[in-house]
This record gives structure tokens, sequence and C-alpha cells, in this order.
């Protein structure tokens, strides 16, 4: 006896498995699709390369002679030292590829504290309310006040005789800007709790005899984090800046533990007046290519997710045909 094609059960095809971004990808158009895979080009490169140094640098990003020969005092581009040397007679392109894992690692640091501490505070501020929601908001307003880089400076300069050597310097970094980031990630989080705590699913956890701290990271937490990506991209950028401007300053990482970009720049400004310019260009495009990526991968995804800002895909929609025109 044959079976109707009625009776056949219907198998469903399986599903394409497609690289990570692809579906935010496909969200976007135009010069939005431009910017934003442009963007994660130069974020893959600079991730690569961190990743990658030891395989890539041809020297130590302290190393100051290879093969029983020092290297020469500032000396220009050339084969032997593709993006020359400083007045140290360390080889820049190294410095710039070490540059890189540092920037990496206190990116990395700064967020994974900022987003744990910053979140997790501000679920119980908006959840439980009364004096904790009162005095967690007062205390940071007081920090979401000051200005980022003069935060990150006054915590850099405290934490930095208790915090020394290689990745106590790094950790060092990592805690200050970390200090800049959590009120933002306080207060988004605190506030989208606020008004989910009282939707109804809330209520029916609560019914059912669920605790405070089920409530929070299993039914509210959730529903409070859709925009943390957009911020976590943006913050990627600030944190570059403001390690660079630690650095800078002669705050940031220890120049014989690590390679940073901002002390480069340092470094490098008595060379601007003599005309050598190659010590500050290479770890300044470092910088400018970075941060240029992170916000445009920033930018594109805050437009892809945000409903006011999307823009509308394959220009301007037909207009509907009326009946006198069918006729």
């Amino acid at each position: 006896m044959t079976e109707s094609l009625a009776d056949v059960p219907h198998v469903a095809p399986p599903k394409r498995r497609s690289f990570p971004g692809a579906e935010l990808i496909r969200s976007t158009s135009g010069l939005q699709r431009g910017t934003l895979i442009g963007g994660l080009a130069l974020v893959a490169v600079f991730v690569l390369i961190a990743i990658f140094a030891p395989l890539i640098a041809p020297y130590g990003f302290s190393q100051q002679s290879a093969d029983g020969k020092d290297f020469a005092s500032l000396q220009a581009p050339s084969g032997d030292h593709w993006f020359g040397t400083t007045v140290g007679q360390l080889d820049v392109f190294s410095r710039v590829v070490y540059g890189a894992r540092t920037a990496l690692i206190v990116i990395v640091l700064a967020l994974a504290f900022s987003i744990v501490i910053g979140v997790a505070l501000g679920l119980v501020s908006g959840y439980i309310g009364r004096w904790v929601d009162r005095l967690l908001v007062l205390f940071m307003d007081a920090m979401y006040g000051f200005p980022s880089l003069l935060l990150a400076i006054v915590v850099s300069a405290s934490l930095g005789a208790h915090l020394g050597g290689g990745f106590g310097g790094i950790l060092a970094a990592s805690i200050s800007i970390t200090v800049v980031f959590i009120p933002q990630y306080f207060r988004l989080v605190r506030n989208a709790t606020v008004s989910v705590k009282a939707e109804p699913f809330v209520d029916a956890a609560r019914v059912t005899g669920a605790g405070s701290g089920r409530i929070m990271f299993r039914h509210i937490l959730p529903n409070v984090t859709s925009t943390l990506p957009v911020i976590l991209t943006l913050n990627c950028s600030e944190a570059i800046l403001t390690l660079a401007g630690l650095g800078f300053l002669g705050l940031g990482i220890e120049p014989t533990a690590a390679s940073e970009w901002g002390y480069d720049l340092n470094r490098a400004l008595p060379d601007v007046s003599n005309g050598l310019w190659w010590t500050s260009v290479f770890p300044g495009l470092a910088i400018v290519f970075v941060v240029l990526g992170l916000t445009m991968v920033g930018e594109s995804i805050n437009e892809a997710t945000n409903p006011l800002l999307r823009t509308r895909r394959g220009g301007k929609k037909d207009a509907p045909t009326t009946d006198s025109e069918d006729s």
C-alpha cells in the first residue's frame, strides 16, 4: 500500500551555519555596510597583530641589539628596521606591534571588570531600590561628574606605588580605565531594571517563590543588556585613548615591562622638532587606525540595532498606487 504525499512527514532542511556577525552585516546596506565591514577589517587586523605579536615583530620590544651588534640610534626606516629606530636604539616596528598586544590586554581586562561590576551594581540598585539605590546613584553620579581622563590619572597615580612590574602595570592601567567605565554600565542597567521589574513576568517569578538573586540574574538581566554591545564597542576606542593618554603623561605602564603607544609618543616629542618623523608617526597611526575601526563598528551597530537611526534600505519606497491610477 503506497503512502500519499500528505502522509509523508515534512523534514525541515538544516539551517546553514554562518560566521559570527553575518546576520548583523546582512541587516545593513549601502554606506552603512561598507562602514561596518571596514571597521571590522581594521579591528580584525589589530587583534591578529596583538595575538601573533611575537611571530610578527622581528625583535623584542626592549631589544637594542641583534647578532652581537647594537642598533643605530635614530636610524631612518630601512630594510633592517622597517619603521626606523628610536633614540634609545629600539626598533619602532617591534614597539608598535607589541603595543597592540598591550592595548588588547588592557581593553579586555578593563571592559571585563567594568561589565561585571557595573552590571551587578546596576541590577542591585534598580531592583532593591530604597536607600541602597539612593546611595549607589549618588556615588556613581559623583564619579561620572569627573572628567574621564582626570579620574583615570588619579587612580593610576594612586595604584602606581602598589602595582609595579610587568603584569602589575597592565593591571593598574586596566583598573584605572575600569573606574571610568563602571558608572556608564551602572546607569544603563539600573534605569532599565527600574522599568523591567514592574513587568508581569517578574511578578510571576516572584509569586512562584523565586529569590531576588534568581529574579535579577535569570529574569531581568537578559532583558536589560540589549544595548551593551554598542556601548562596549565604543568604550573600546575610549579605552585605547585613555591608555595612550596615561602613557603620554608618564602614568601608564613601565617602558621596560611592556610596549605602549602613548609612552612612545611622549618619547618622540624631541624628535619631531628635529625633523625625525618616524618615531612619532607610526605609533600615532596605530592609535588612529585602531580607534577609527572600533568607532566605525560601534556606530554601525548602533545604527543597525536602533530603530530611530536605522537607515532605509533600498532607497525610497515606491509610492502606493491608487485605484484611479490602476484604471
